[in-house]
């Protein structure tokens, strides 16, 4: 638990005028990463003026156990990021930082976290903009299902088999570190489709504590984020090779094919019959596999469907909610850079799936903006195209940062247009940029019509 530590970085030590600020919030899936620089170095970003802040946070069990108990709300890693975003406003301006000009940025789990902020009633005021890169409270895996529940069978995988509050609190509180860290439940397929073991939680109210988050968070969207908070969000071009990663493919075929309840997403099979479940599994499977699946297909199928279940169709939802009130100003993005520095798949050993280009995995997007000392320990050269990429991504964000506007005048080429639920514009930040509208447009609808149908408070409109 001691990892309340930050590093702030500054392009020089007394500016003569107060720099914007950027909080880099490190994903990892809410159980591993850190904010140093052997992953986050953030020279790419300060060369134009800003001074990027990083930060650590409880992960695991440690930030995110649950108990819907007073001691145990849930939610404690993320309080912690609330923790310090209240010291970059307060002291920031020690490091030559503008307080009244902070910008939050995450990716994946933390796009997630980013989004939460937005509706936190505990962080308002505490930024001016956001930046929310592969994922969004929208994806139906955000919030952690039944906490308590997991949170029992997490303590009888450690030995303890009572349902006592307060027995379960002592036990977790005495457990060592090395034992608590490593714990984790299975990830699944099936029934109620794919989650991740812990996250942000729905927290009970207990005497007049202050909660992080509560309330369905569809509900919570629409009733719209904090007003005036401008906003990026979008993702990658196959954000879905991540689900390949450690996957028994021969075996999800097989089970696929057999039980088409398996294509169903969690949010929308949890409260529907087997037969209602089946009938959904039918038709996405229909939709994305219309000949059936099996390990010999190049599953560009698959990666099209798993790219839309566990982070488009959520990440599009999220920037509609975003956008809905008109009084924040959205910027949508489909990020398509290809060069040496697209190394995700190798990080996650699913390099043999995407033969014909070059992949552009989840998290391949942070390699633009970061020159991690693990992952690039040698300076990149300033005149290769590479570099030309790096420097349009770095710019947009630093310029969103500083003047809330990613494209302040002609020098990208491009003018970045403003998304919303109707015309749904957006910029595609590949080895060109250019402009687009409806981002997966055919898949979007096809998801559109079984939410509607099915689940339409999860909708935006």
């Amino acid at each position: 638990e001691d990892c309340f530590y930050l590093n702030v970085y500054s392009p020089e030590i007394t500016p003569g005028s107060p720099l914007p600020v950027m909080v880099w919030i490190h994903g990892g899936a809410f159980e591993t990463g850190c904010g140093n620089d052997w992953y986050y170095a953030p020279e790419l970003l300060i060369r134009h003026g800003v001074i990027i802040v990083t930060l650590n946070y409880r992960l695991g069990l440690l930030g995110f156990l649950c108990l819907d108990t007073e001691d145990t709300p849930g939610n404690a890693g993320l309080k912690d990021q609330v923790l310090a975003l209240k010291w970059v406003k307060k002291n920031i301006g020690s490091f030559g930082g503008d307080p009244e000009n902070i910008t939050i940025f995450r990716e994946s789990a933390g796009g997630c976290s980013v989004a939460f902020h937005l509706i936190s009633p505990m962080t308002k005021g505490l930024f001016k903009r956001a930046i929310a890169q592969s994922a969004s409270c929208a994806n139906y895996w955000s919030v952690a299902l039944e906490p308590r529940e997991k949170a029992l069978k997490l303590a009888r995988q450690l030995g303890c088999y009572s349902e006592d509050d307060k027995e379960l609190y002592e036990f977790f509180k005495t457990l060592p570190v090395d034992k608590l860290v490593p714990v984790k439940l299975p990830i699944y397929l099936a029934r109620k489709g794919y989650e991740l073991d812990i996250g942000a939680v729905s927290e009970k109210q207990f005497g007049d504590n202050e909660r992080f988050f509560y309330g369905d968070v569809y509900d919570v969207l629409r009733n719209g984020i904090h007003e005036g908070i401008d906003v990026i969000t979008g993702y990658t071009e196959d954000e879905g090779l991540l689900a390949f990663h450690n996957v028994k493919l021969d075996k999800m075929c097989e089970l696929s094919n057999e039980y088409p309840e398996f294509f169903v997403p969690r949010n929308i099979a949890y409260n529907l019959s087997l037969r209602e479940q089946f009938e959904i599994g039918r038709q996405i499977k229909n939709f994305y596999f219309s000949n059936g699946l099996n390990a010999n297909d190049n599953y560009v199928g698959l990666l099209r469907y798993l790219n839309m279940e566990m982070f488009v169709y959520g990440i599009v939802t999220g920037a509609k909610f975003f956008s809905s009130n008109n009084k924040n100003k959205v910027y949508f993005y489909k990020f398509t850079c290809k060069s040496e520095r697209n190394i995700a798949t190798h990080i996650f050993g699913t390099t043999e799936i995407i033969k014909d280009r070059i992949p552009v995995c989840h998290g391949d997007d942070l390699m633009y903006l970061f020159q991690g000392k693990l992952l690039f320990p040698d300076k990149i050269d300033m005149n290769c195209d590479t570099f030309k990429m790096i420097d349009n991504v770095t710019k947009m964000w630093t310029n969103f940062a500083k003047f809330g506007s990613p494209t302040i005048d002609e020098s990208l080429g491009v003018e970045w247009p403003t998304f919303d639920p109707e015309e749904q514009k957006y910029l595609e930040i590949g080895n060109q940029l250019m402009l687009g509208s409806g981002p997966e447009k055919e898949d979007v609808d096809f998801w559109d019509s079984i939410f509607k149908k099915y689940l339409p408070a999860h909708i935006a409109n």
